[in-house]
């Protein structure tokens, strides 16, 4: 499974943008997808992730209200939308697919990762 991600951008704080992850390959539609972060001297962190068939999401604490992970299968695409952006949100952002959420959702099990994407919010 290859995975494209694009999207990322220069904004300011509370702005949104949209982040898209294109998959190809074989059954890359049969896994579940996500999104990491990595800011500058920090580790990788888990964003969010959705079940291979959109019906269950996990989002961490520092998202939960602001991001929105979806996914459409049919264009073998995840989106993560941001709003109410913060300085803090900051970082390269790569999406990740594993056949089930829980493998997803911690970076030593994902089974692909995308290049990154940059996002910085300015303040």
């Amino acid at each position: 499974v290859q995975l494209q991600a694009s999207g990322g951008g220069l904004v300011q704080a509370g702005d949104s943008l949209r982040l898209s992850c294109a998959a190809s390959g074989r059954t890359s539609s049969n896994n579940a997808m996500g999104w990491f972060r990595q800011a500058p001297g920090k580790e990788r962190e888990f964003v969010a992730a959705i079940s291979w068939r959109g019906g269950v999401t996990s989002y961490s604490d520092s998202v939960k209200g602001r991001f929105t992970i979806s996914r459409d299968n049919a264009r073998n695409t995840v989106y993560l939308q941001m709003s109410s952006l913060k300085p803090e949100d900051t970082a390269v952002y790569y999406c990740a697919a594993a056949p089930s959420l829980f493998q997803v959702a911690t970076p030593t099990t994902v089974r692909y990762w995308g290049q990154g994407t940059q996002v910085t919010v300015s303040s």
